[in-house]
């Protein structure tokens, strides 16, 4: 009989601020490290665990959510950190940003995520990674370029992680599999359990159509977008679909681009995103922005996505008074951003001046839906239990009932913060 220990740091009935430990309850890999948000904007960290009881730390990707907390791991230890080569590099990139943003209310410094780097292990897919008596694998997970599930053995006993997870094509990742894969317990993000998003192809076709119908009246297109991947992705899209656009892209989508295009082996349409990076426009100060919020017929891909920061609101100023031109939203709005109280008011703010200029949202997820969340669960072999993460509690308990119908009634586990799961097999 073997016996598997598993800890809840976040994530837990929430979305972000992910970290879960899987040991014997008192070693234990760690699986991401990430922050969230307060109403107030502050970061949040998941709860504490002793770095001296951690064997290793296994990143999925990185986008903040996942690990925003990491340094803070390193102020007085140098455990291993395993990632791809391309999440070590986007890493740096994003926690610089996010200490020179929020560093006030941060216990670590650039001192502590240099220690971090200086602990990588850059790992590759499927090969497996011995410390101690865990074993540690990454599977793509389709989320982004070098994202990763996260295969563990311990005991005898196999845990599949799967961070952010997306199982369809698009232009910047191959969709994830767990065919061919076994696992124990599967421990799975819930994001979208409660929904299914329409076809990509269908969502592509929207948008282009709507992009052409504002910049073909002479309007502007403003697109704030998340810097790391969804950027991208639209890049690469308007190179293949729309290569003779006047597309500029701002903020830090201009040196994560530079990030991608060096990495080849992790981009699905390689030649989409450097025919976007040559052909398109990287801007670079103020007065290229006032250029071209004066111009006519130009596209705008910008951070910050929800609007709560970076060029994307210099552009939105100028452009939203204006009929012609169009603000789309491309991202998830976490509530209480800027992003979503222009699609829930018409404004940045609920009482603010809502704005002239034509506004959409396109469904372009990263994450899976309902439909593949639950197929990952089904092709995986050998599984009994699954613990489900990552979720707000609505969508959560919806969607444990279906996850119920592939290992059975009490086999499905929806913690909150702080819960310790203890399985034996």
């Amino acid at each position: 009989m073997s016996k598997i220990t598993l800890k809840i740091l976040g994530s837990g009935r929430e979305v972000g601020r992910a970290a879960t430990a899987v040991g014997d309850g008192e070693t234990f890999v760690l699986m991401d490290y990430g922050v969230n948000f307060s109403d107030n904007d502050e970061p949040q960290l998941p709860q504490h665990i002793r770095p001296t009881a951690v064997k290793a730390v296994a990143i999925s990707h990185a986008h903040l959510d996942h690990i925003g907390a990491a340094p803070f791991l390193y102020i007085s230890s140098q455990i291993p950190i395993l990632m791809t080569s391309i999440t070590r590099e986007l890493a740096e990139i994003m926690i610089k940003d996010f200490l020179k943003l929020s560093g006030y209310y941060l216990p670590f410094e650039q001192v502590d995520l240099d220690t971090m780097i200086d602990n990588t292990i850059e790992i590759d897919y499927g090969k497996e990674y011995r410390f101690s008596d865990f074993v540690i694998k990454f599977i793509n997970a389709g989320h982004i370029p070098g994202s990763g599930m996260i295969l563990t053995e311990f005991n005898d006993t196999k845990v599949l992680y799967t961070g952010d997870v997306n199982t369809i094509d698009t232009y910047l990742v191959e969709g994830a599999s767990t065919v061919g894969v076994s696992a124990d317990v599967l421990v799975i993000e819930g994001t979208y359990g409660n929904s299914v998003h329409p076809p990509r192809e269908e969502i592509v076709d929207e948008f282009l159509e709507s992009v052409k119908e504002v910049v073909e009246s002479g309007g502007n297109v403003l697109i704030p977008s998340f810097s790391l991947g969804r950027s991208q992705e639209l890049m690469s899209i308007f190179a293949e679909k729309m290569p003779e656009a006047h597309v500029f892209y701002d903020g830090m989508v201009r040196r994560i681009t530079e990030i991608m295009i060096s990495h080849p082996e992790f981009i699905n349409k390689y030649e989409a995103l450097t025919k976007a990076a040559n052909n398109f426009k990287a801007v670079r100060n103020s007065s290229e922005r006032r250029r071209i919020v004066k111009g006519e017929g130009n596209i705008i891909i910008s951070s910050a996505g929800m609007l709560k920061g970076g060029p994307a609101q210099y552009y939105l100023k100028k452009l939203s008074g204006s009929k012609k031109n169009a603000v789309f939203l491309v991202s998830y709005q976490a509530p209480g951003t800027p992003g979503r109280n222009l699609l829930e008011y018409g404004s940045v703010e609920e009482e603010g001046k809502k704005i002239s200029a034509r506004l959409q949202w396109f469904d372009f997820s990263s994450h899976a839906g309902m439909d593949g969340l639950l197929k990952l669960a089904a092709d995986l072999k050998g599984l009994k239990k699954i613990v489900l993460v990552h979720s707000d509690e609505a969508v959560g308990i919806q969607f444990k009932q279906r996850l119920e119908e592939i290992v059975g009634e009490g086999n499905v586990y929806f913690p909150t913060n702080g819960e310790t799961l203890t399985f034996e097999f």
